[in-house]
């Protein structure tokens, strides 16, 4: 009976250590959004990215369903001129947040199987140089939004 109850106890102490310890990614994503260009099949992705653990977080690609190729990309103005390059990763430092907007990180989303209509929402998964993953949905506005 007393082998039972300290085992019991055991347990009871040692679950709260283990459901506390960091999420499989403290990394969250929030606020996307997709700007769809109508007659064309390329679409850009904006969100916010933070990191609300201890560790650095390297996101390394990212992936959709509903394009042939999904890549990050930057936007730059360089002597007057708007340039896009492609970046192969972005680190969110531990408590940093990482913003995806017009004119600058982006998203782009090419050979777009179908576009979708304002409101829909298209799905987006963020790969992290950890193995980890980070399901994501992209609420389609209009070509409009600023």
């Amino acid at each position: 009976m007393r082998k039972s109850f300290v085992m019991a106890w055991l347990c009871l102490t040692i679950l709260p250590i283990s459901s506390a310890a960091e999420p499989a990614t403290a990394l969250v994503a929030k606020d996307a959004w997709v700007r769809v260009t109508p007659g064309s099949d390329v679409a850009a992705v904006y969100l916010t990215l933070h990191n609300t653990g201890l560790r650095p977080i390297i996101v390394i690609g990212v992936q959709s369903p509903v394009a042939s190729q999904s890549m990050m990309h930057e936007t730059s103005l360089v002597k007057g001129q708007s340039q896009m390059r492609m970046r192969d990763k972005i680190v969110v430092a531990p408590g940093q947040t990482v913003r995806f907007a017009p004119g600058g990180l982006h998203i782009m989303l090419s050979g777009v199987k179908q576009p979708a209509p304002a409101g829909q929402s298209v799905p987006l998964v963020l790969l992290l140089a950890d193995g980890g993953q980070v399901s994501l949905a992209a609420v389609v506005k209009p070509l409009a939004t600023p």
